[in-house]
Order: structure tokens, then sequence, then C-alpha cells
């Protein structure tokens, strides 16, 4: 459904719906879409946890970057309890970070107990 605002745009207000013989306005919220992370905090990420100068792919690094976006998608599931497409992104997310975790215990046990400790993400 279109309307004129002042300014004489139209914008879009939303959808109407027959729901058990009632109408059911349904609200669209112009959205921007965002990053899960800017370039600038995976940067810092990258540079806190990387082996090398040239490092960006090594477990620790993934783990870091993995470990962030979490605690952001957690903290969005937080107040959009319903958002179960996001709540599989997670498990995903949280299930590849596990195999990270894994294959770092197995070949460097070290390096694993180091990661851990420093982002914090065992008790």
């Amino acid at each position: 459904m279109l309307e004129e605002s002042n300014e004489g745009r139209k914008h879009f207000v939303g959808a109407l719906l027959r729901r058990g013989g009632c109408r059911v306005r349904i609200e669209r919220k112009k959205s921007r879409l965002q990053m899960a992370i800017t370039k600038e905090r995976k940067q810092d990420v990258i540079g806190g946890y990387r082996r090398g100068d040239k490092d960006s792919g090594s477990p620790e690094v993934q783990i870091a970057l993995l470990t962030t976006r979490i605690s952001e998608l957690t903290t969005h599931l937080r107040s959009h309890s319903k958002d179960y497409a996001s709540r599989r992104g997670l498990l995903m997310m949280v299930s590849r970070r596990r195999r990270l975790l894994d294959y770092l215990k197995r070949v460097s046990p070290e390096r694993y107990l180091d990661i851990i400790r420093r982002l914090e993400i065992r008790k």
C-alpha cells in the first residue's frame, strides 16, 4: 500500500493480510544492511591473533573471528528470540569453531590452551 508523505513522496507503509476474517497490518521497517563485523574491527581481531606478519587464515585467527561474530549474533538473538534463521547460522558458526578448536587441540595443545585463555571461551 502506498501513501503520500508530507513531502509528496510515496512510501511503502505495509501490507494488509487477511487472517481469520480480520485485517492485520504488517509494518515494514526500512532496515539498513549491516555487516556482521566492520573491516576495521576484523583487521583489529586479525592483528591481535595472527602468528606472523602476513597471517590471516591460521586456526587462531579463524577462531577469534568466529568468536567475535558469535558474540554479536548472540546479542542480536537476545532481542530477536524468534529469528530462527540467525539461530541456525549461530549454531553453524559454533560448530565450525568447535571443529577448529578440536583440530588445534590435536595438533598443538599449547596453542589451544593459549587461544581459549585469551578468548575466555572455556571456564
